[in-house]
């Protein structure tokens, strides 16, 4: 006569119906539609990189030209006969080539979707010296502002009144720029704390 025996533990497993999936719409994650939008978003922070380093090119170069021309005579005040002038037009200088040189790194970065160095040190790189030229061209605009206000007091602004305004342009002009690559460095140090956090310069 045939017994029944009671399934054993690892029978009991085998034949117990394999879990369903739930019912609904698949909620995990989607690694190339992730990709996909993360590098869309790249692309546009460095769109806006590649603005702010235009504008921050165009005012600073502005500013040093209107600087290095303005005198009008062998009798009128000259701008590198001031300390505070000359500094204006070698800090505007300066952020210029700077900031041409950082065109063509944000022009590789959208053409070639990679940087120019390492990731890691382009990263730094942008951050450590936008900060150090931002600093730079705010203590030359303050010291040209404070040499400005000084001359209009005196009796060169009041006989070449066209030094006096064409400096007082080639300072606002380096306020605009140094403006601009403030902006420049909120964005790089932004993707400075992406990187920390995430490993890349992508906040996604």
């Amino acid at each position: 006569m045939r017994t029944h025996h009671s399934p054993r533990n690892g029978d009991a497993a085998a034949s117990s119906p394999s879990p369903r999936r739930p019912l609904g719409p698949d909620l995990s994650p989607r690694p190339q539609f992730q990709s996909t939008l993360s590098a869309q978003k790249l692309r546009r922070l460095n769109y806006l990189a590649l603005l702010l380093r235009l504008a921050s090119f165009c005012f600073s170069l502005a500013s040093a030209i209107f600087m290095a021309t303005d005198y009008r005579g062998a009798s009128s005040p000259r701008w590198y006969d001031f300390d505070a002038f000359r500094y204006v037009f070698a800090a505007n200088a300066i952020v210029t080539l700077y900031s041409l040189f950082e065109l063509a790194v944000s022009v590789w970065d959208i053409s070639r979707s990679a940087t120019l160095f390492p990731e890691v040190l382009q990263v730094w790189f942008d951050f450590g010296h936008d900060q150090v030229f931002a600093y730079m061209l705010l203590s030359a605009g303050s010291a040209g502002t404070e040499l400005a206000k000084t001359l209009k007091g005196s009796e060169a602004c009041k006989e070449e009144t066209a030094f006096c305004l064409q400096a007082d342009i080639a300072v606002a002009l380096g306020f605009a720029g140094f403006l601009f690559i403030g902006f420049s460095c909120l964005l790089s140090g932004f993707r400075v704390a992406c990187f920390i956090i995430r490993g890349s310069r992508s906040h996604l």
